[in-house]
């Protein structure tokens, strides 16, 4: 427990979850797979629920403690929440963990927990007394989805405050599906198919349990992310960019789909350092670049390509069940960066397109401000540029459900 509310106290106090767990991980080399994932669930889970724990604390706390002691409160909250019938374990363990982190305050974190179980029966008035606590997001987000899609906006929010589902991608160069699921059946995974290479898991499992991942013949991918590929379509002898590639997911699909000369550049070394990792365990082969994808002089050589794939950065907010600390982290002022940012690289990319080329806009968020209106401004600027419908739509909006996560697709033909 104390594990979980340390990664919960580095989100509150601004930083990134993901970043926050690998460092704990490379701290404790011996953690067992069973071990790292009950810490996982629990810290994510926490932070999944922006606000509840809030909301029961806030009636219960005088003053405000220090942060890794609210965290704690906050973990055992959610953990009465998830498991009442261990409350007397709960407590006990946050006490313990709180003895271990700060002794002086054992005794608040006991008498806090034990009177936040006496009045157990209000904690689902207290939780939806404000909109905050009640969907589990920021105010400013909850506004924004509500005005952009107001006959969908409490499904996406639910959907979102939901444990993400585990999709694979199968390696046709190595492995045909049904070969692979074959192989998870034999290992006592379930799964249905959901594409010509998606398979669905009926349960997440640890990876070092998937026969044939270590072997390059399956990845994790979730299904939606695996739309970019099918829709790029590219074709053997062409040449490809993936500008924004780490940590190389839609990179290698790309690869796997067709005999392609491919270029993918990441700004951050260390992340495209996970690119090659990838490729490799993949038995694939592309040109990796550490570059600005905007700056052209420093990676660009003149050749244009036939096909971009231009997942750019974005607010993330059609994955936040995956990384629930975007809700602590992300600010309403943030979301116009972002859109300055794709509007930037979406500018630069569209130089480097061969005339008849396609350039695919993809986004992990559910913002339009993000999506359908980058896209409209784009084409204002871009006499050039004409959309290409996906699957009889101008463009593509998935919503993240049991199946796949929120992402939105525009493809862009040039001109010739």
């Amino acid at each position: 427990m104390l594990c979980a509310a340390e990664l919960v106290a580095c989100v509150i106090d601004g930083s990134n979850l993901t970043d926050s767990f690998e460092r704990m991980l490379d701290a404790r080399p011996g953690w067992p797979d069973a071990t790292r994932g009950a810490v996982r669930d629990l810290a994510w889970s926490t932070l999944r629920d922006f606000g509840r724990g809030d909301a029961i604390l806030d009636r219960l706390l005088h003053s405000q403690p220090p942060t890794l002691i609210r965290a704690l409160l906050l973990v055992a909250i959610q953990r009465l929440r998830q498991r009442p019938e261990h409350a007397h374990t709960v407590v006990d363990q946050a006490v313990q963990a709180a003895a271990t982190a700060m002794p002086g305050l054992k005794g608040m974190v006991n008498g806090v927990l034990r009177n936040a179980l006496r009045q157990q029966s209000e904690w689902a008035s207290w939780i939806g007394a404000n909109p905050v606590s009640a969907q589990a997001y920021p105010a400013w987000w909850i506004e924004r989805v509500r005005a952009g899609m107001p006959e969908q906006w409490e499904a996406l929010l639910a959907a979102g405050n939901q444990r993400p589902p585990m999709a694979l991608r199968v390696n046709r160069r190595r492995c045909t599906l049904e070969a692979a699921l074959a192989e998870l059946a034999a290992a006592g995974i379930e799964a249905k198919r959901l594409g010509d290479a998606t398979l669905l898991l009926a349960q997440p499992v640890a990876v070092a349990r998937l026969p044939g991942y270590a072997e390059g013949r399956l990845s994790v991918q979730d299904a939606g992310a695996q739309q970019a590929a099918r829709l790029l379509a590219p074709r053997d002898g062409e040449r490809v960019l993936d500008a924004c590639a780490a940590p190389g997911g839609k990179t290698a699909h790309l690869l796997e789909s067709a005999d392609v000369e491919l270029l993918a550049l990441e700004l951050d070394p260390r992340r495209a350092q996970r690119i090659r990792a990838n490729l490799d365990r993949l038995g694939l082969q592309a040109e990796i670049r550490v570059a600005d994808c905007c700056d052209l002089r420093s990676w660009w050589d003149g050749r244009p390509f036939d096909r971009i794939l231009a997942d750019v950065p974005c607010s993330a907010s059609g994955v936040v069940r995956r990384h629930p600390d975007i809700k602590w982290l992300r600010r309403d002022e943030d979301i116009a960066g972002f859109a300055t940012q794709q509007r930037r690289i979406v500018d630069a990319l569209w130089q480097t397109l061969a005339p008849g080329g396609t350039m695919l806009y993809v986004t992990c968020s559910v913002f339009e401000q993000e999506n359908a209106a980058q896209i409209a401004r784009f084409l204002d600027r871009h006499a050039d540029a004409e959309c290409v419908p996906i699957d009889a739509s101008p463009d593509c909006q998935l919503l993240p459900d049991a199946e796949h996560d929120g992402f939105y697709f525009a493809r862009l033909r040039k001109q010739a």
